[in-house]
């Protein structure tokens, strides 16, 4: 099957092909150290978390770099207003980034490099902008000259003379053209600075990002990435200044996630949404570590995975309630196979090891339809990672496992046969899902397991008291015990071979 991404470049779909035969290059930009990442912060990792796993997958040595931007205006802004040292503030929130990272199980990031540390290469490509004519220093600014490269605009489709709009907040003295933009900055009394050929003074933001890829990926790389509210300025001026300096193509695909919106209620009572950028941010409710601590991760990454990359995110309510309940149907598969005896482990032999002693057997229909499942979910993700439609399949595939368990009451009978081709398709659902680094937790992802705690023996107690209840005709209590439960986030499943608990 042939991968194929859509470019922003192009606006279109392109078949995938690497610039070096068998590895990948990613750089997805990271946050602006300012303030504590939010929830827009982790679409970007969680989306390319599951695409270079998708790449290893498919045979790919995929090289993965995010940034960290610890030198901006906005960071020494907000660390001369809490009182403290841009470093001190930088570090504060990178420490609090990746503690979300790790939260969310995400650990194929190969390189986290700061803007503080890459100062001699940033001045380099500077150096070398203004070499080649396309940027000048003017009292101790150095600028792009927009006007210079022919090619400006072609990421965002912006005329030259719409850009002005669009700039990330430029001071200083010089412009040729009020389009131009900041490659190195003249430092202001008291603010962060480092030496350079024009004088004390730091980088503009977007050359920050051109140094770190390149110097990690190559002058040309695969894929770049980042929230859509970044195409204009940052990575238009990314693209501009590093082809300009290399001549070279910079990126050959980039990829822009779709914003978050969050739908919040206001004091009057109205309902309201959000965009949230990755950028700035602008809903306090949405802090990430807030709502790890509030929902999980495992049910935050399926909300976010549950969306098609290049669309917009809803994280509302009724959003966050339908993924939980999606994410149960999983959680009640894997919780049904273990009661029979059977772990769907993800190190297991899958249906694939069992193919070939049922294919021909007269359940062989079951395998071939576990299978083509497979094979679906695999052209979900070749068509330019397609999240929400692998999850889709997924979803297929579970209920064909539990049809195939009604089919033949394997929950009385126990067919050992039947049993191994269950949890086999199982253990493919549990990989196939690993592809989007879902199901991480115990043996189901979604549920700690209970065998021999203490909470465990009290639930078996509660159940108990409820089937005596109903035993001896008294509904109301039996009733009561199981509202009771369901308020504190507990549910009770009856089913042919007992009664199961689960915490929501």
């Amino acid at each position: 099957m042939s991968l194929r991404v859509y470019n922003t470049l192009t606006k279109q779909k392109e078949l995938f092909e690497p610039v070096r035969p068998g590895k990948v290059g990613i750089y997805l930009c990271g946050p602006t150290v300012y303030k504590s990442p939010h929830i827009g912060h982790m679409v970007g990792p969680i989306i390319f978390d599951a695409i270079k796993r998708y790449l290893m997958y498919k045979g790919y040595e995929v090289t993965w770099v995010v940034n960290i931007t610890d030198v901006d205006d906005k960071l020494i802004n907000a660390a001369n207003k809490a009182g403290v040292t841009m470093k001190e503030m930088a570090e504060r929130h990178t420490d609090e980034y990746h503690q979300c990272l790790t939260a969310f199980g995400i650990d194929t990031i190969d390189r986290f490099p700061k803007a503080s540390e890459h100062m001699v290469e940033i001045i380099e490509i500077t150096q070398k902008l203004i070499e080649r004519g396309f940027a000048y220093a003017a009292d101790g600014n150095v600028w792009f000259d927009v006007t210079k490269d022919n090619d400006y605009g072609k990421l965002s489709n912006r005329r030259l003379e719409d850009q002005e709009a669009g700039n990330r907040a430029l001071e200083g003295s010089g412009k040729r053209n009020p389009a131009d933009f900041a490659l190195w900055k003249s430092a202001k009394p008291g603010e962060p600075a480092w030496d350079s050929p024009w004088g004390k003074g730091r980088p503009g933001w977007h050359i920050e990002c051109s140094a770190m890829s390149m110097k990690y990926l190559g002058p040309t790389f695969d894929m770049h990435g980042g929230g859509m509210d970044l195409m204009f300025p940052h990575h238009e001026n990314e693209l501009a200044q590093s082809e300009c300096c290399t001549g070279q193509t910079f990126a050959r695909f980039w990829m822009h996630n779709g914003l978050t919106k969050v739908r919040t209620k206001a004091a009057s009572g109205e309902w309201k949404t959000d965009d949230i950028h990755e950028t700035t941010g602008n809903a306090a409710s949405v802090r990430a570590l807030d709502l790890l601590e509030k929902y999980g991760a495992e049910l935050l990454r399926y909300l976010l995975l549950s969306t098609q990359y290049r669309r917009p995110i809803e994280f509302t309510d009724d959003a966050l309630t339908a993924a939980k309940k999606g994410l149960s149907v999983f959680a009640r598969l894997f919780e049904r196979i273990e009661r029979m005896g059977k772990p769907v482990a993800p190190n297991l032999p899958d249906v694939e090891s069992v193919a070939a002693t049922l294919m021909e057997s007269e359940h062989g229909h079951f395998v071939r339809d576990v299978l083509n499942l497979k094979i679906k979910f695999l052209e979900m993700m070749d068509d330019d990672f397609n999240t929400a439609g692998a999850i889709a399949v997924l979803h297929e595939l579970a209920g064909e496992v539990n049809s195939f368990i009604e089919r033949y009451e394997l929950e009385k009978t126990r067919a050992e046969e039947l049993l191994t081709a269950a949890a086999a398709a199982t253990v493919t659902l549990r990989k196939l899902g690993g592809l989007l680094n879902l199901f991480r937790g115990g043996t189901n992802g979604a549920t700690k397991k209970k065998d021999d705690s203490l909470t465990d023996q009290l639930m078996q107690l509660m159940i108990q008291f409820r089937a005596d209840a109903r035993k001896s005709k008294n509904f109301a209590l039996a009733d009561g015990i199981r509202d009771g439960l369901a308020k504190i986030g507990v549910t009770l499943e009856d089913r042919s071979d007992g009664t199961v608990w689960r915490k929501d």
